[in-house]
């Protein structure tokens, strides 16, 4: 798959294809990465990319000439390379929030182009005309949509075959099923004589079926207390067994 990005600083993105798991994903061929600087294509020979709002008010606009000729290239090149033309997203307040289900499904197309706007924001022509899909990371503001671009990227990266050292790690992530995950535990088995702060007797029985319980408990007892709202989606989508119906209702008789 390829990503093509536009962005006012490109030299963000380096650092991020050579380090941890996910460098395997760009290393390995897996994921194209293609940056696009939109000064590159401005027509003045002051490079710039941005000007003053119409109707007055604070902070710069990025201009859609620039923008636009950006996006031409991308399609020339995707072209001329045999791609797919994939879809435009632009990273906004305004979009919809981003899921692990939706990063699902981009690690299973072809890839997109990723605007990353600066700024008090974008010429929302260059919105209209060109942008399929508008995606949030939450609703907070950032300085410009290189982070989420870069979230986004990482999360579509390690669903690659082969980034992960165990394909199945990400099947167990927080809301690939729905739910938050359940707690983790490792060595030493208790940080200090004496202490009551041992790993969970479950964990350490040998017992599969008793171990996939207990996890699965502690994943509806953390969801139920945390993210209720993913308890309500589980049960609109029939993610939640009778045996998951009847640990809940026991949380309920323990006033949660």
């Amino acid at each position: 798959m390829r990503f093509d990005v536009l962005t006012l600083f490109p030299e963000l993105f380096a650092p991020f294809q050579a380090v941890g798991v996910t460098r395997r994903a760009f290393e390995g061929g897996g994921i194209d990465l293609k940056l696009w600087q939109p000064r590159d294509f401005a027509d003045n020979a002051y490079r710039r990319v941005d000007d003053r709002p119409y109707g007055g008010g604070p902070g710069m606009v990025m201009l859609v000439e620039p923008l636009e000729r950006a996006l031409a290239a991308v399609r020339e090149d995707q072209a001329a390379a045999g791609r797919a033309r994939t879809p435009v997203l632009l990273f906004s307040p305004a979009g919809t929030p981003l899921t692990q289900g939706r990063v699902g499904s981009l690690a299973a197309g072809a890839g997109a182009v990723l605007v990353c706007g600066r700024y008090e924001g974008i010429d929302q022509r260059f919105i209209d005309r060109h942008v399929d899909e508008e995606l949030s990371l939450g609703d907070f503001v950032l300085s410009g949509g290189e982070l989420p671009a870069l979230a986004l990227l990482d999360a579509v990266a390690r669903l690659q075959p082969g980034v992960l050292n165990d394909q199945a790690s990400h099947q167990q992530d927080s809301f690939s099923d729905g739910l938050l995950d359940c707690p983790h535990y490792s060595r030493p088995e208790h940080l200090g004589e004496g202490t009551a702060d041992g790993v969970p007797a479950t964990l350490m029985s040998g017992h599969h079926a008793e171990i996939s319980r207990w996890r699965r408990e502690r994943q509806l007892d953390l969801t139920a207390r945390r993210r209720p709202d993913l308890i309500a989606a589980a049960r609109a989508q029939g993610r939640l067994s009778k045996a998951d119906e009847r640990y809940l209702q026991s949380l309920q008789g323990l006033g949660l």
